[in-house]
């Protein structure tokens, strides 16, 4: 029996995907797990595998499509099986159209005349949802927007160009402007949505880093000889976070809208840079993870984000976020919280500076930690009590390890 093959919806908000590559042609055979095209979604550039064993036929949407979630774009069939007859077109699928605006399209009876004006009155401009909600979160009058979608109906995008743009002005000359990809169309829009959003307040903290470099000396031939990876400072800040979080529940919850849900596993998610934007690669349960696996998964990660190669699970399910800049140079720096969890941990680089040491002045290689925290979720309090027993962890990792 024929399996079609369908643009996944890898977020809640996603409509649509775009067909980067296929990377099994007409007429293979393929086996169940084995990845077959490459998608770019809101978030990244992944991999879709197959959903079973057989042949790949009937692709009806080539590379560069930008597809409905939920759309037939191929079938896995069985040797000497052909794809179903009904299958749709790239036209029919309505590879530009968002999945909302297609469904309506197809799901309505076809209006009068005379119930199209009528109709088109009371409804108001034709907007998706998506764009609807970032409209009414952006504070985007709708009526002054002009749809660029199908039958002028109105995008996320529209949106967001309209909220850059602000208000109404006299028309000045044309300015090019660079498109965005989805990776950085979506990063503009949700920093906006959780800056605007959720009340951020932020904690500093300086440490003495000398026995987080000591612990890398220490732990980090071995993890080298063994797995055949190189143990980076993240690593070790990726394994001490998590271990903190296991005594700061609230630090490891999510904002849901009306209330706070208590995540059960804790998953750090590791912000990576990849082309056009940054992405959070999620190391799950880090706090029983050992540190030689944490390293390979990191590595494993950061090598796939850098060949647009990672998976959808890859980026699911983060519940705290560590992004470190500290390799461009950077001494500290103040993060935005990636909604719905409810805390982001920035770190800069580690530098030798003049500090107190046994009352007298010394050089030590200090590191500043800022913590941004969402107030809905946690207090000053509770969050200041994290970053102490984090501190702590810092200049004591042997026994926290």
């Amino acid at each position: 029996m024929a399996i079609s093959v369908v643009m996944p919806a890898l977020e809640m908000a996603q409509e649509t995907g775009k067909i980067i590559s296929w990377l099994k042609k007409e007429g293979e055979t393929i086996t169940k797990g084995q990845p077959i095209l490459e998608v770019e979604t809101d978030k990244a550039v992944v991999e879709i595998e197959a959903a079973a064993d057989g042949i790949l036929a009937g692709v009806i949407s080539k590379e560069g499509d930008v597809v409905p979630v939920g759309a037939t774009i191929a079938w896995i069939v069985a040797p000497g099986e052909k794809p179903p007859a009904e299958s749709a077109t790239p036209a029919q699928t309505g590879r530009t159209m968002s999945s909302a605006s297609a469904a309506s399209v197809s799901a309505a009876p076809k209006p009068t005349p005379a119930s199209s004006s009528a109709s088109a009155a009371q409804s108001g401009p034709q907007i998706s949802p998506k764009a609807r909600r970032l409209a009414k979160e952006l504070g985007v009058d709708i009526t002054r927007i002009k749809g660029t979608g199908p039958n002028g109906t109105i995008s996320s995008d529209d949106v967001t160009a309209a909220a850059a743009a602000g208000p109404a002005a006299a028309p000045t000359p044309a300015v090019a402007t660079e498109p965005l990809s989805g990776i950085a169309r979506l990063m503009a829009e949700r920093t906006t949505q959780s800056w605007t959003q959720a009340p951020h307040f932020f904690l500093v903290r300086d440490v003495d880093a000398g026995a987080l470099n000591a612990a890398r000396e220490k732990f980090g031939p071995a993890i080298e000889r063994d797995r055949g990876v190189k143990l980076t400072h993240t690593d070790l800040l990726v394994a001490l976070v998590a271990k903190t979080l296991t005594k700061h529940p609230k630090m490891n919850a999510s904002w849901m809208g009306q209330g706070i849900r208590l995540n059960p596993a804790i998953n750090i998610s590791v912000a990576m840079a990849v082309k056009d934007g940054v992405v959070g690669a999620v190391v799950p349960k880090a706090d029983s993870t050992s540190l030689a696996d944490i390293a390979v998964q990191r590595r494993d990660l950061t090598e796939r984000a850098r060949s647009n190669k990672l998976k959808p699970a890859d980026l699911a399910d983060g519940t705290f976020t560590i992004t470190n800049l500290g390799m461009y140079g950077i001494d500290a720096f103040n993060a935005i919280i990636a909604a719905p969890q409810a805390a982001i941990l920035a770190i800069g680089k580690i530098s030798d500076r003049v500090v107190p040491v046994n009352g007298q002045p010394g050089i030590r290689p200090m590191l500043t930690m800022t913590l941004s925290s969402d107030h809905r979720v946690v207090d000053g309090a509770q969050a200041a009590l994290f970053l102490a027993d984090l501190y702590e962890a810092l200049t004591k990792p042997d026994s926290a390890l």
